[in-house]
């Protein structure tokens, strides 16, 4: 029995020393095939924090090398008395590149509306303040022009020719400026036309009355350029001269009307404004 087991000893011994090369080669390879495995992990897992992770497959060597030490009889026992060794990661998690690229681009179409809209939102609140702008230099101009532009004026450019009173026995209650036909007329205030047609004498007249009540006449004219109840400007005009009615020539016959109805003199009246006939 004892010589026996001497015998097996002996054996056992022997084929752990013949199995000791070879299965160290084992190993070592087992260990090198399992430090691969975690670099190519550790590589994957890098690349997929980047975004440019792809699809890796199931490490397949370190199994291929540890089924054959388990199933080779002569190194079982040997393979039961190595030490155990710490497996790593086999399989590696694939990333969908096609989903992460569709993401990124989405993330940078969205970035780019934001760009476009703020853009828009900013040329929009540009041209508002320009309009603005424009708006506020309009009115300052029209106030500098509202300034400037003279209260009263002459109502017709010409030879005066004739004035107010008596005249070939009769009063004449205006004054004559004669010019050729179709010479401006205009108002010589601010008014509202309160009358624009035919009249008798005059042929054709237009009456404005201004803001204190007093109306000026304009008689005789060729044609009668605004309607009545048209509001007018100092300097606008408002017919042309002619020769219709009961008129010697082509001339404006001018009449200034005070509030109460009583035809005063337009040279002194003018005169009082500024203007001079």
């Amino acid at each position: 029995m004892a010589r026996h087991r001497a015998e097996g000893s002996s054996q056992t011994k022997s084929l752990l020393r013949g199995a000791k090369g070879p299965l160290v080669d084992v190993i070592t390879k087992v260990d090198l095939d399992r430090k691969k495995a975690v670099a190519v992990v550790v590589a994957a897992g890098a690349l997929a924090g980047a975004g440019f992770a792809q699809a890796a497959t199931t490490v397949g060597p370190v199994e291929r090398m540890i089924m054959p030490v388990a199933a080779t009889k002569n190194l079982a026992a040997a393979a039961m008395t190595a030490p155990p060794q710490q497996q790593g990661p086999q399989t590696i998690h694939s990333v969908d590149t096609g989903s992460e690229a569709r993401k990124l681009l989405q993330a940078e179409q969205i970035q780019a509306q934001f760009h476009v809209s703020e853009a828009l939102r900013s040329a929009e609140g540009a041209y508002v303040q320009r309009v603005e702008a424009a708006k506020v230099e309009a009115a300052r101009i029209a106030a500098e022009e509202e300034a400037k532009r003279p209260k009263v004026v002459r109502p017709a450019q010409g030879s005066f020719t004739s004035g107010f009173g008596a005249r070939w026995g009769t009063s004449h209650n205006g004054v004559d400026i004669a010019n050729a036909i179709g010479t401006p007329i205009v108002a010589v205030m601010d008014g509202t036309v309160v009358e624009a047609g035919p009249a008798s004498g005059f042929g054709l007249w237009v009456r404005v009355q201004h803001e204190d009540g007093t109306i000026t006449v304009y008689g005789h004219m060729n044609t009668i350029d605004v309607p009545q109840g048209a509001k007018v400007k100092s300097g606008q005009q408002i017919a042309t001269i002619g020769n219709r009615g009961q008129s010697t020539g082509p001339h404006l016959h001018f009449e200034v009307w005070a509030a109460g109805g009583q035809k005063i003199n337009p040279v002194g009246w003018l005169a009082e404004r500024g203007v001079s006939l």
